[in-house]
């Protein structure tokens, strides 16, 4: 019993055990004892898991991938979720312990894996995945490149992101048209902001909409003083902040309006 990709659902099995080991070796296991394995497919990463300290659990939305898992993991059974990673309640699965996130992620909902860890944080010391590379190199970047940009940022702002290998299309069935790239996110000892969170995600989408033009006018709509528009940050373009100015500029803006 084999299960077949669907490409709706971004699918590309990795078949290639010493990268999976690999993978699987990159969690550190520092601050938690659960992992949880997003889009195990036939189970070529859940196999390395299963022989580590982790108790494991694979969330799987593919129903014939759940029904593969099932008979060849009989260990496994109890912790095989059929949802969606997306739109499921994590407390649900873990109520408040802390687990770490890993996985040959489908490159259509990555990003949105990343999104919804950042949301999470509380709960998620780590998470180590595989992306396309593009996606992965933006997720680490460092100011001062063209792709530098929000995901960059919101993920840098709580996690300390480094890209470990790339991975080449011809390790996977069917293979993909691009190379692909695995990293690790390792939370923050602090990972608080010392501004409102919510308006720090606002200033860094609004300055990268428009990241071609300084910050003095891509983020006009915030109704910025013309004293703080003075301020020598204001005439940078956003790529070139760190995320700690990025910080510095949203607590500029927050005292400016209030």
């Amino acid at each position: 019993m084999t299960v077949k990709a669907k490409k709706h659902l971004g699918q590309h099995f990795l078949n290639d055990e010493i990268i999976a080991e690999k993978i699987a070796d990159s969690l550190t296991g520092n601050n938690y004892d659960n992992v949880l394995e997003i889009g195990p497919g036939m189970g070529v990463l859940t196999k390395y898991l299963l022989k580590k300290k982790y108790t494991t659990s694979v969330i799987e939305i593919d129903r014939e991938s759940v029904e593969y898992l099932q008979v060849h993991y009989l260990n496994l059974s109890s912790r095989i979720i059929n949802d969606n990673f997306l739109k499921i309640d994590i407390s649900k699965i873990y109520e408040s312990k802390q687990f770490a996130i890993i996985g040959n992620f489908p490159y259509n909902i990555s990003s949105q894996i990343v999104f919804k860890t950042i949301e999470n944080k509380a709960q998620i010391p780590e998470l180590c995945g595989m992306f396309q590379k593009e996606v992965a190199k933006r997720i680490t970047e460092k100011e001062g490149n063209k792709t530098y940009g929000i995901i960059s940022v919101l993920t840098q702002a709580f996690y300390d992101a480094e890209y470990l290998f790339t991975v080449p299309p011809t390790v996977f069935n069917p293979p993909p048209r691009v190379d692909s790239g695995v990293i690790r996110l390792t939370r923050k000892k602090d990972y608080s902001l010392p501004v409102d969170e919510s308006f720090f995600f606002k200033v860094v989408k609004t300055a990268f909409n428009q990241r071609r033009k300084t910050l003095r006018n891509s983020l006009k709509s915030l109704q910025l003083s013309d004293k703080l528009r003075e301020d020598v940050i204001f005439a940078k373009r956003p790529e070139q902040l760190s995320v700690q100015e990025f910080i510095t500029l949203t607590q500029k803006i927050a005292n400016d309006v209030t």
